[in-house]
């Protein structure tokens, strides 16, 4: 249950209680206001008003009664807020209701605006001529000044923001003073609160390195990959001493008590229907952030078990922390047509630093792809599915370059990631295949608007002997073609049909535009383009394209998306997904 979830069951159960109690209030009627609406006005003075989910309730607006000594007082440091000195109000009260009459009078206005810099900051101060003074703009100004300056590396900066208001004449001077100083660079870090754990495995996350220039960014990672360890109650980074713009970072840590951790829980996943999951982790197991996790889930679609390892710090190399990793599992996935069934063991080397994920390493896979005999009517079997078993050991390498601004929920930058996978011919009956993946996204926000597109390719070169059908391309679900199930679209035969044989080439392109529409709620309309051809670098096959709308409810660990999409030219096929996440 997400954290806004929470809340709103506690806000309903509280309002309920309120009600119970029946606290004193008086309806509220205000008039006279021009420039704000009703609403902002309610909000600033503790107005009562019905929620959306509030259905029985009248709709009448309330405060109670112990805000009434205060609310001219509200009200005056409210409108003195929003340039509007000369103020007046007129509050007549009943024994039951409230009438506030405002005045608003003449506002203030820009009358002049002084910069004195050497730093360029007219794209920060937003205020112009005879427009309305408003304090809360003005702070945000200069708060985004010091943002730039910061994201720069001037750490050094002098500046003087006054504002110089005129109550009789009703004007107000801005003014603006800066120098920016000497750009700065981080120091050496200091590290306090160790126990269990080498330094060192510290060094290999904190991203403020020694001789970089400042920017707050590389902090904030930092907190990020120290808590990504999953073996600190407290992690605290000062970065307030300053030596001739010389940035030493305190990083003073807290190791947890909590050793183990255990997870269960029942749900539906628009990818395999109902399931149970568990998760058993065990931290810190032998020292240096050590960590082992023991997986099982079971759906309508899927088994799985697993156990990981992960190992940080396993050494450096050119001055690059390297991470190790390993995985054993087995899992049974039911597709369209067939079953896959797989045992794994896989071994690799991982790096990660600012917008750099690299993991590389090799894998061994035991593959039983079995035919089902439950195909649909609308589903066509061109061929013979590559089933039987499958042994394969292969090398793969995994890159990606990160440049958006947030990974749950994105509104501008890009994302670049390729995969690369190598079936050796270890014997006369090994399938050797070589299968490559690449994808670009782009982000790009207009006021409001976000805009997204996703383009994805991808071929499996099969070099000697068949490779196992599900090491083939499918598409359908959350990031591949919205009309459809998870994995549901093989091999694409015209825009309205495909098959269940996994493709050798794939192209896909998905569009999409957010905008809130009340809130933290925000709509959606997107088109998915899917290519996906038998044989090997052929990309002149149909397309099946889809359209569709959406919604996306904000919380704190991300997006709550619910998409439904139809195929264009046959809406009579859809599918309806959802997540936590952008697709993007």
């Amino acid at each position: 249950m997400s954290y806004r979830v929470i809340v709103l069951l506690l806000s309903i159960v509280m309002t309920l209680s309120a009600e119970g109690a029946k606290l004193p209030t008086h309806k509220i009627r205000i008039i006279g206001n021009t420039t704000h609406e009703h609403s902002v006005l309610y909000e600033a003075l503790n107005v009562q008003t019905k929620s959306f989910w509030q259905f029985w309730k009248e709709d009448t607006p309330r405060i109670y009664d112990r805000f009434l000594p205060t609310l001219e007082q509200s009200l005056q440091s409210f409108y003195e807020s929003e340039g509007f000195y000369d103020a007046k109000f007129d509050i007549q009260e009943t024994p039951t209701t409230l009438t506030v009459e405002i005045r608003e009078n003449t506002p203030v206005c820009v009358n002049e605006i002084n910069i004195t810099s050497d730093y360029d900051i007219s794209s920060y101060v937003t205020f112009a001529k005879k427009e309305r003074f408003r304090a809360e703009k003005f702070i945000e100004i200069k708060n985004s000044i010091i943002e730039a300056l910061l994201a720069d590396g001037y750490c050094s900066y002098d500046l003087d923001t006054k504002a110089y208001v005129g109550l009789k004449s009703h004007i107000v001077d801005l003014t603006y003073h800066l120098k920016k100083g000497d750009i700065c660079h981080f120091e050496k870090s200091y590290i306090k609160g160790l126990e269990s754990i080498d330094e060192e495995v510290i060094l290999s996350r904190i991203a403020a390195t020694e001789g970089s220039r400042f920017d707050l960014d590389r902090i904030k990672e930092s907190y990020a990959n120290l808590y990504g360890l999953d073996v600190f109650e407290s992690v605290m980074i000062n970065y307030d001493r300053k030596l001739y713009n010389k940035i030493p970072v305190d990083v003073t840590l807290k190791e947890t008590q909590t050793l183990y951790h255990l997870e269960a829980g029942l749900g539906y996943d628009t990818h395999v229907g109902a399931r149970a999951h568990s998760t058993l982790v065990r931290k810190n197991l032998m020292g240096n952030a050590e960590k082992l996790t023991l997986k099982a889930m079971w759906s309508q679609k899927e088994y799985l078990a697993s156990i990981d390892f992960f190992k940080p710090l396993l050494f450096w190399i050119w001055g690059y922390p390297i991470d190790f990793m390993s995985k054993v599992g087995y899992s049974n996935l039911e597709y369209p047509g067939f079953t896959e069934e797989k045992s794994y063991v896989q071994f690799a080397l991982g790096y990660q630093r600012e917008r750099w994920r690299l993991r590389s390493g090799i894998a061994l896979e035991y593959l039983d792809i079995k035919l089902l005999d439950n195909l649909k009517e609308d589903q066509v079997l061109q061929q013979a599915v590559n089933d039987g078993n499958f042994l394969l050991f292969y090398p793969f390498i995994d890159l990606i370059y990160d440049a958006r601004d947030d990974k749950m929920n994105p509104r501008k930058g890009y994302y670049l990631a390729s995969y690369l996978e190598f079936g050796l011919p270890y014997s006369q009956d090994a399938s050797t295949y070589l299968k490559m993946q690449l994808e670009g996204r782009y982000i790009h926000s207009i006021d409001k608007l976000i805009l997204a597109a996703v383009a994805k390719m991808g071929v499996v070169d099969q070099i000697d002997r068949e490779v196992p059908e599900s090491k083939l391309f499918f598409a359908g679900g959350s990031y591949f073609n919205r009309a459809y199930g998870f994995r549901e679209m093989g091999v694409i035969l015209s825009p309205t049909s495909d098959s269940i044989e996994g493709a050798s080439t794939m192209l896909n392109l998905l569009l999409e535009a957010n905008y809130p529409v009340w809130g933290d709620l925000y709509g959606a309309v997107f088109m998915d383009n899917t290519m996906l051809n038998k044989e090997s670098y052929d990309f002149t096959g149909d397309i099946i394209t889809s359209a569709g709308v959406g919604v996306r409810y904000m919380t704190p660990i991300g997006p709550f998306k619910l998409d439904i999409g139809f195929n264009v030219n046959d809406p009579s096929q859809y599918g309806i997904s959802f997540q936590i996440g952008q697709s993007f």
